[in-house]
């Protein structure tokens, strides 16, 4: 399962761009669509450490 942290997301899009496919923008913060493959790359790449898988 992938999480966000809407609290410490920081609305960078660092995970969007590395994967689209498990996360995208809404109201300015990240959210979690699905968990992937790359949705590991997303949360290592995640500036704020918002993300868990």
């Amino acid at each position: 399962m992938v999480s966000v942290d809407r609290k410490k997301c920081i609305g960078c899009g660092a995970c969007v761009a590395t994967c689209p496919e498990g996360f995208e923008m809404k109201d300015g913060k990240a959210k979690a669509k699905k968990e992937v493959p790359c949705s590991k790359e997303a949360e290592s790449g995640c500036p704020v450490g918002a993300i868990s898988v």
